[in-house]
């Protein structure tokens, strides 16, 4: 059975071009030209992965986004926008996207990107993915976002999922690790936080020593 993708775009050029190369490619493909339309095909469909524009009519993307997920779906979402600038970009990660694609773009790459969302998605859903984070008993999950103590999941946000990603990583696995694993999850605060760590006075070197973070 092939894999089933819903584009949920408003631009109808750049919606028949990602339909005719997403058909090309074996997949089969839904269309949704609004927010409201869009979140509601997601949620009554059986999906495999959402590409979403974030500037939509009647719902924009982050909103579709986030209603998404709070019903508890762990489908992957790539977030299409031309607008590239860092807050954007942290705002659709902190909702739940898993990739972020700005406009133009280049089909092979998006091409890609949906190839390893699938491939990642899929072995997480047949519990072989090696994109989890193991904590003693805890298990974190990077594409589900969800989190286990032994076979129970654990009711946390976003954010905390994340910090304690980070925190396992850096404890367990190593500063290249840790930072390894936080480019996986899309997460781009730690590069800001590191040049804020630089440059801010309050982590000024002290005697010419270094403070560490």
């Amino acid at each position: 059975m092939s894999e089933r993708i819903l584009i949920i775009e408003d631009e109808d050029g750049i919606a028949r071009i990602l339909e005719l190369e997403l058909k090309h490619e074996g997949y089969e493909v839904g269309r949704a030209a609004d927010g409201r339309t869009g979140l509601e095909m997601a949620l009554s469909g059986e999906w495999d992965l959402l590409l979403l524009d974030v500037m939509l009519p009647g719902l924009n993307g982050v909103e579709v986004l986030r209603r998404f997920r709070q019903n508890d779906n762990a489908v992957p979402v790539i977030l299409l926008t031309a607008r590239d600038t860092v807050p954007d970009k942290v705002s659709g990660f902190e909702h739940g996207a898993n990739d972020y694609v700005t406009k133009p773009f280049a089909m092979e790459e998006l091409l890609a990107r949906v190839r390893n969302l699938l491939r990642i998605f899929k072995a997480s859903r047949e519990g072989e993915s090696e994109d989890a984070l193991k904590i003693g008993d805890l298990t974190i999950e990077l594409i589900t976002r969800k989190v286990y103590r032994k076979d129970h999941g654990i009711d946390l946000t976003p954010p905390r999922v994340r910090a304690a990603a980070l925190l396992g990583a850096a404890q367990g696995h190593g500063e290249d690790a840790g930072r390894d694993f936080i480019r996986r999850v899309g997460v781009r605060i730690y590069r800001g936080y590191e040049r804020r760590r630089r440059l801010h006075p309050l982590f000024a070197a002290k005697n010419g020593q270094g403070v560490p973070a």
